[in-house]
């Protein structure tokens, strides 16, 4: 279609108001998400570095941030692929330079560990027991299925750079190589996750307190900066955390300029005179994401990736109904409308969400909130329906 948003799809096929609600969806969803990875940065940059030099964590996120907008400021889409490309590589390497030298240091193989019994605590892949616990399989399969369809084919961010592709088959392609590699990169870090813990335990290792709360967050850094492992691990580590984090925030920080100039503003970003209304939203995402990151520093109290999917359960509902309703459909909708179900599925939602697993017979609500989110979204679209 030609779009430079892929959420101008939904005006196409609904209306203003179904294009506005997916645009504010994805912005708040990419703020969070975003804000998420940067806070997981920052409160070790914090730490294990600038607490020592006495430099307050306001200031290390302001100095984060500033840095993706300076280069992101100067360069478009092309920066950021290449740059995502760097910095990528720089985190895969630092993972699996980590995984080498823990394994070194207690002195096994790497295929050793992973037949030790040691690791037989850790491999455990699918939680069969009872379908009320939270991560039982089916629920882990089709919850991680939908948030990684909404985080990946519902986020401008993570579809800028397919629209980017020469033609379809290039952007298929990519997609196709990027699922692959992708789920080695997670096998990679499942792997580490396993083996941190096994050195922590061999070496007495705690896991960090912030706030008197322990943070398994931190037991990464822990081991890397301060067990004594080598400072080649340590800087190798903090490359790849700073890249990982800004290979998520740059293109964030990209993608929630051009969403909200196109899709809230309504301007044409390929016209010269938008260059200085872009530059200007360029700033204002950025001073938002310092705000929110310095919030989660008060706020935060659960591991940073369960947290960051928790929000993507609440807030990617109302995207993945209007797509689905949109490319399984052939109904129009009344626009005027679309406002009120998504307020409505949100309550709903956030009721069902948050019931104790008393009330509901110890079942224990995991990652399948957010198919059941869409699903509700979906229902209320068909109830407006033409």
């Amino acid at each position: 279609m030609g779009l430079t948003s892929i959420y101008e799809y939904l005006f196409t096929r609904f209306g203003k108001n179904s294009h506005y609600v997916g645009s504010i969806s994805f912005l708040i969803s990419r703020i969070l998400g975003a804000s998420f990875r940067l806070f997981l940065v920052a409160i070790v940059l914090q730490q294990f570095i600038f607490d020592d030099l006495g430099i307050p964590f306001e200031i290390t996120v302001i100095i984060s941030i500033l840095l993706i907008w300076l280069y992101t400021r100067r360069g478009g889409i092309k920066t950021i692929v290449w740059t995502d490309t760097i910095q990528t590589t720089l985190m895969i390497l630092a993972v699996i330079l980590s995984i080498y030298y823990i394994n070194q240091d207690l002195g096994w193989t790497f295929s050793e560990f992973i037949s030790s019994s040691d690791f037989k605590e850790f491999d455990k892949i699918f939680v069969t027991e009872s379908i009320t616990e939270r991560s039982y399989f089916l629920k882990s399969i089709i919850g991680g299925a939908f948030i990684t369809i909404c985080m990946t084919g519902l986020d401008q961010d993570m579809m800028q750079k397919n629209l980017t592709c020469k033609n379809i088959q290039e952007a298929k392609k990519n997609m196709i190589v990027f699922s692959f590699i992708l789920t080695i990169v997670t096998f990679l870090f499942i792997v580490l996750g396993a083996l941190l813990f096994i050195y922590a335990s061999k070496n007495n290792i705690t896991v960090p307190l912030v706030d008197n709360t322990p943070r398994t967050d931190l037991l990464f850094p822990q081991i890397a900066l301060r067990s004594g492992l080598g400072e080649f691990l340590g800087i190798t580590f903090i490359l790849g955390l700073i890249a990982a984090a800004y290979s998520s925030a740059d293109s964030a920080l990209t993608s929630l300029t051009t969403s909200f100039c196109v899709d809230i503003l309504k301007i044409d970003i390929t016209n010269s005179k938008s260059i200085k209304t872009r530059k200007n939203i360029h700033v204002l995402m950025s001073i938002t994401l310092i705000i929110v990151v310095i919030i989660f520093r008060y706020v935060q109290d659960k591991n940073v990736i369960d947290s960051l999917l928790t929000v993507a359960q609440y807030t990617y509902g109302p995207l993945l109904g209007l797509f689905a309703f949109g490319i399984f459909t052939k109904y129009k909708i009344k626009d005027s409308k679309v406002f009120l179900v998504v307020v409505i599925n949100i309550i709903i939602v956030v009721i069902i969400g948050t019931l104790p697993s008393d009330y509901i017979g110890g079942y224990e609500i995991g990652y399948e909130l957010l198919p059941f989110n869409g699903l509700i979204n979906f229902i209320g679209l068909y109830m407006i329906r033409k």
